[in-house]
C-alpha cells in the first residue's frame, strides 16, 4: 500500500493502478482545494480475483468518501456497507433508498428505529449500568438460542417473561405495541372492548400508548426519591417469535430468511433480516414475593410482630408517596406485592427447661405494573380510579418520622422537583408521539401532588387524609413569544382542581 499526495510532483505509473480506478486518480490530480486530500492505491490486489483493487478518496467528511469496486462475485462483504454497494450510488443516495424502504415498512416500532440490525443488541446500550446491560445481553443470548419469552396471561395487554438460557425469569417486558392502546394488543377481550363500547374504553385523562415510559419513570421516580419500592425499569429492544406480530411482518420475515439461504449475494442487501425488534419497558423480576392481597389476609389471622408491623408500616408509606406523587390510576391490591421472610436461629441454651430462640424477619414491597400514570389531568370524567390502599388500616396511620426524614427534604425544593421534570423530559422526548404542551400538562399534576403531598408529611397527616386534600395543578407561568411560540417561564400558578368523575368510588 503506497501512498501519493496531491501536491507531490512523483509521477504515478499507469500500470499501478486498476483500470476502474484510473478515472478517479486522474480527477483527483487536477484536484485543488484548502485541505489537501490523498489517494490510497492497493497494488497488491491489482489482477487479483480475490480482493478487487480499490481507490478511496480520504477527507475530513466521512460523506465525501468515494469508492468504487471491480466486483467479480467475491466481494460479498461489501454488500453490507451501504456505501459500497455499488459504483454510481452515493451515500446520500442510499440514505434516500432506505427512507423510502423504511416508509414502506409495517414494522410496528418503525419509526423508533435509528438504524438497521438484524438482533436488538444494536439498540440496547447501558453504559452507566453495565449489570443491568449485562442481564439485557444474557436475555438475548437466550432468544437467540431458542428459550422464548412467555407471555403473561393475566392483565389487558401483551408482556412477558423474559428468561436466560437455563429458563430462569430474568424481567418482564411489555412492548409498546401491545399496550391497551396499541394496535397489536393480543388480548383479544380489550379488542372487543374498544370495538363494542368504545365510549368507556380506556382512560381519558392519559395519553395513549404511552405505558412504557410510565414504566420507566416511575422507576425514575423511586431512585430519585430513595424509596427502592420499583424493581429497576428501563427502555428496550427486544425481537422474539411469540411476540405478536401481523401477519405482513412475519411473511417478510420468511421471505427474507428464505432469499438469504438460496441466494446470500441478494440477501446480502436487506436492510434487516428476521422479525422487527419491539420498543418496550423491561422490568427486572423480583423473586420470592406474594400479591399484597395474600399477605394481608395472612396479617389479618396471624398478626405480625410489632418491629415487624413497622417495616411493613414503613415500605406501605413510601409505595403510598410513590403512587400520590405519579398519581397512579390503577393501583389495586393484585398489582403490588409483599415478600415476607422469617428465619429462626435456635440457640441451644436451656435456662430452667426454657429454650430461648433468636428469630429475625424482614418483610419488603415492590410496586410492579405503573404503566397508568402520569395522568394529564385529574380523573374527573366517569371514574375516580382511586388508591385502593386507602381502605387498609395502615393507610390510617400517620406518616412516620422515618418517612418525613427520607423525603420532604426533597420535595419541598423546587430546584430538586424542576431536575426532575428536566429528567421526565429526556425520556419522555425519546417517544415520536411525544407532545411537549401535553408534558407540561403531565408534570403540572405531578407538581400538585408534590405541593399536597409536602403539606400532609408536614402536618403529621395519615395517607386517607392525603388522597382527601384537594386536588392542585400546579403550573408554569407563559412569558409570551413571537407568534405561536410561546416561552415559559421560572413562576408558576396553583390552581384547585373541582370538577368530580361521575362515579366517585370506582
Amino acid at each position: 500500500m503506497s501512498e501519493c499526495e496531491v501536491n507531490e510532483t512523483e509521477p504515478v505509473v499507469a500500470a499501478d493502478i486498476p483500470p476502474v480506478a484510473s478515472a478517479a486518480a486522474t480527477t483527483d490530480l487536477n484536484f485543488r482545494s484548502e485541505d489537501p486530500l490523498s489517494t490510497l492505491f492497493d497494488r497488491n490486489t491489482v489482477g487479483s480475483g480475490s480482493n478487487p483493487g480499490v481507490a478511496v478518496r480520504i477527507s475530513g467528511s466521512c460523506e465525501s468518501v468515494l469508492t468504487e469496486l471491480e466486483t467479480d462475485g467475491s466481494g460479498e462483504e461489501a454488500l453490507l456497507l451501504p456505501c459500497l454497494s455499488g459504483g454510481t450510488s452515493s451515500p446520500r443516495g442510499e440514505r434516500q433508498k432506505r427512507t423510502r424502504r423504511n416508509r414502506r415498512s409495517s414494522s410496528s416500532d418503525k419509526d423508533n428505529l435509528t438504524s438497521p440490525g438484524n438482533s436488538s443488541g444494536d439498540f440496547n446500550h447501558f453504559p452507566g449500568d453495565p449489570e443491568f446491560g449485562d442481564i439485557i445481553q444474557r436475555a438475548e443470548q437466550a432468544i437467540e438460542g431458542g428459550v422464548f419469552p412467555e407471555r403473561i396471561s393475566q392483565g389487558s395487554s401483551g408482556s412477558y417473561f423474559v428468561k436466560d438460557s437455563k429458563g430462569k425469569i430474568l424481567g418482564v417486558f411489555k412492548p409498546k405495541s401491545e399496550e391497551p392502546y396499541g394496535h397489536l394488543n393480543p388480548k383479544w377481550t380489550k379488542y372487543f372492548h374498544k370495538l363494542c363500547c368504545p365510549c368507556c374504553f380506556g382512560r381519558g385523562c392519559l395519553i395513549p400508548n404511552q405505558g412504557y415510559l410510565s414504566e420507566v419513570a416511575a422507576s425514575h421516580v423511586d431512585t430519585r426519591l430513595g424509596l427502592g419500592v420499583v424493581p429497576k425499569t428501563k427502555a428496550v429492544y427486544l425481537v422474539s417469535e411469540t411476540f405478536h406480530y401481523n401477519t405482513i411482518d412475519r411473511a417478510k420475515s420468511r421471505g427474507k430468511k428464505y432469499a438469504l439461504e438460496m441466494v446470500p449475494k441478494v440477501g446480502r442487501h436487506f436492510h434487516r433480516v428476521g422479525l422487527p425488534p419491539k420498543l418496550g419497558s423491561f422490568q427486572l423480576f423480583v423473586e420470592g414475593y406474594h400479591e399484597a392481597d395474600y399477605w394481608l389476609r395472612r396479617f389479618e389471622a396471624e398478626p405480625l410482630p410489632e418491629n415487624i408491623r413497622k417495616q411493613l408500616q414503613s415500605q406501605f408509606e413510601r409505595l403510598v408517596i410513590l403512587d400520590y406523587v405519579i398519581r397512579n390510576t390503577d393501583r389495586g391490591n393484585d398489582n403490588w406485592l409483599i415478600k415476607y421472610e422469617k428465619s429462626g436461629e435456635g440457640e441451644g441454651e436451656k435456662v430452667s427447661c426454657v429454650c430461648v430462640c433468636v428469630w429475625t424477619a424482614a418483610i419488603q414491597i415492590a410496586a410492579i405494573d405503573n404503566g397508568l400514570a402520569f395522568p394529564f389531568k385529574h380523573p374527573d370524567e366517569w371514574r375516580a380510579y382511586p388508591f385502593h390502599w386507602a381502605c387498609l388500616p395502615q393507610a390510617k396511620v400517620p406518616f412516620s418520622q422515618e418517612t418525613r426524614e427520607l423525603v420532604l427534604s426533597r420535595l419541598s425544593d423546587m430546584n430538586f422537583v424542576q431536575d426532575l421534570c428536566e429528567d421526565l423530559y429526556e425520556m419522555f422526548m425519546a417517544d415520536k408521539g411525544f407532545d411537549k404542551t401535553m408534558f407540561e400538562k403531565q408534570m403540572s399534576v405531578m407538581r400538585g401532588q408534590i405541593l399536597n403531598l409536602s403539606q400532609a408529611l408536614k402536618d403529621n397527616k395519615t395517607p386517607i387524609q392525603l388522597v382527601q386534600m384537594p386536588r392542585v395543578v400546579v403550573e408554569r407561568s407563559r412569558t409570551g413569544g413571537q407568534g405561536r411560540v410561546v416561552t415559559l417561564g421560572t413562576a408558576f400558578t396553583q390552581t384547585f382542581h373541582c370538577k368530580r368523575p361521575f362515579f366517585s368510588s370506582w
